[in-house]
């Protein structure tokens, strides 16, 4: 394996560069689904029937406190590669946690979330607005467990084989991977919570 030291490690071989270009697809492909869950959310968000609308069942709170955690963690991650790249396996770990642990607070508000929505009479079943709802912050929320799970086996293979090209190019596309959702996030907090919160 031929190592090119004039680059970032995750970028230092061949096939690290055709890793990186591949994963770069997949987040096309990944566009193009949520692409498709807004466009499905913006026909029916006004096909309420007998249900709630947004405007009753938002929260900015616990909202704004999920957009605070995940945006965050998009941060902690930056430094955690920044770290890698310095060659400091230990920082770069404990940023690579401080992520995770930023990413299971997240996840707990937007289950507590659900639970609240739930509560209020506002399931998957209500409307074919609630019915979106659901499935958009669901495959979000999919989303970041997915890549909690991911996280930790970076961390794992990090911890027992230390920074090498092969590491460092998993450990920068799994960064890659949790900044799209940060920018999916941001989408989600404007238009639809933002924009649902003004609907009354």
């Amino acid at each position: 394996m031929k190592v090119d030291h004039s680059q970032p490690l995750e970028y230092s071989t061949e096939q690290n560069r055709l890793n990186i270009l591949g994963f770069w697809i997949f987040l096309g492909a990944e566009i193009m689904l949520f692409g498709t869950l807004f466009t499905c959310y913006f026909t029916l968000v006004n096909r309420t029937s007998d249900g709630p609308i947004g405007a009753e069942i938002f929260e900015i709170t616990p909202v704004l406190m999920e957009t605070f955690l995940l945006l965050t963690s998009s941060f902690v991650i930056g430094l955690g590669i920044h770290a890698m790249r310095l060659g400091n396996k230990k920082a770069m770990q404990a940023f690579f946690i401080l992520t995770l642990l930023l990413g299971i607070g997240f996840l707990a508000f937007e289950i507590t979330e659900f639970i609240t929505y739930y509560e209020e009479g506002a399931t998957l079943q209500t409307s074919a607005f609630t019915s979106i709802l659901f499935t958009t912050l669901g495959t979000h929320g999919a989303h970041v467990s997915l890549g909690l799970f991911w996280g930790l086996f970076i961390i794992l293979q990090v911890r027992k084989r230390g920074i090498t090209p092969v590491t460092a190019n998993k450990s920068f596309i799994f960064s890659l991977y949790w900044h799209f959702l940060d920018v999916v996030w941001i989408f989600i907090f404007t238009f639809i919570y933002m924009k649902g919160l003004t609907q009354l």
